[in-house]
């Protein structure tokens, strides 16, 4: 009997040792606009806590979508959801800004490595009016460059997407056309073009189609040496994207929730398809059978991607820092996530 007391203590005691040593992992999925950064902030996060991040870069509307249905602890958007989308989740959400980001205009022009567009001309090729380099309306801004006699093809993203959104609510407000016809939203109808999956989707057919024309998250067309056109802002400035340009952009009254889209902002310095991107929880954390311990690595997690060693990272990988006020309201919000009702410390 002593013997099998003994057994039995050293097998429970295995248990417990080998429970301990299970790591925590919690999923995510959404945006690819803001992968580069996601990449980087997940595996520090796990290197200096040994919790696993495991994220898809699906689209803001594919990650919404797994939030809704439970099977992620995290969305991640570029699109803040509406009143009314967040009436169909029928639970309380709450968004945590994570940087600050630029949609780019890249172009594959064989020799010309730098371009102008205008606002006006901009909605005009994307609404399939401008068809040829050479268009008048470009070479009049781009007087020093020999634009060829080469069709333009437009790229856009197949996939509901948050930079779709950014994009074309820019477009909307440069453009009565746009607004009227189009509008903004994750997916529309463009009027020309060719679809394309993802940022990487996107950003790879412009890479290797001579005379097309797109928008992606600026780390893609500097990962694939793409270039980028100089955009007009609301100030008449031409103005590409930098870590002082997008912040620029972010310099107005910002609500304490973030929910607000900072495009063509009327900052003289400011680059005008300027962003923030979200990772969006619920702000009860007991849901589809999550553990205590899943919903304290949620918020562990965004407590740590507000922090300023996460924050000062951002501009390795061609994002901007969230403002000072930005930061400290985010890191409030996460206060009123709870899991059975009680805050999570």
């Amino acid at each position: 009997m002593k013997l099998k007391i003994v057994v039995l203590s050293v097998f429970f005691a295995t248990c417990c040792i080998s429970c301990s040593n299970v790591k925590t992992e919690i999923s995510g999925a959404g945006a690819t606009f803001p992968l580069p950064y996601y990449n980087m902030v997940f595996k520090d996060f796990s290197d200096t806590t040994g919790i696993n991040v495991a994220y898809g870069g699906i689209g803001s509307g594919g990650g919404i979508r797994s939030l809704k249905d439970g099977i992620v602890d995290f969305a991640a958007t570029d699109a803040f959801l509406s009143k009314a989308e967040e009436a169909e989740i029928a639970k309380s959400v709450i968004h945590v800004p994570t940087c600050l980001g630029a949609v780019v205009v890249a172009y594959n022009v064989p020799e010309i490595s730098s371009l102008r567009l205008s606002a006006d001309v901009l909605a005009d090729i994307f609404l399939g009016v401008i068809t040829k380099w050479n268009d008048g309306r470009i070479v009049e801004t781009n007087p020093d460059i020999v634009l060829p006699d080469l069709n333009i093809t437009v790229i856009y993203r197949s996939d509901g997407s948050g930079t779709t959104n950014v994009f074309t609510d820019y477009l909307s407000k440069i453009s009565d056309r746009w607004r009227a016809e189009i509008g903004a939203a994750k997916s529309v109808s463009f009027p020309v073009g060719v679809a394309a999956k993802g940022n990487p989707g996107v950003a790879g057919i412009i890479g290797q189609t001579a005379g097309a024309i797109g928008y992606v998250g600026s780390e893609y067309a500097f990962a694939r040496k793409i270039a980028f056109a100089s955009l007009q802002n609301k100030a008449g400035k031409f103005v590409k994207p930098s870590t002082a340009s997008i912040s620029a952009a972010a310099s107005a009254n910002i609500p304490a929730d973030s929910k607000i889209m900072i495009t063509n902002s009327a900052a003289e310095e400011a680059y005008p398809i300027s962003c923030f991107t979200w990772i969006v929880i619920y702000r009860e954390q007991n849901y589809a059978k999550r553990s205590p311990e899943q919903a304290q690595a949620t918020v562990k997690l965004l407590n740590f991607i507000l922090s300023n060693e996460a924050q000062s990272k951002a501009a390795n990988v061609h994002y901007a820092p969230l403002p000072e006020n930005v930061r400290c309201n985010a890191l409030k919000s996460l206060k009123s996530v709870t899991y059975n009702g009680k805050a999570i410390e």
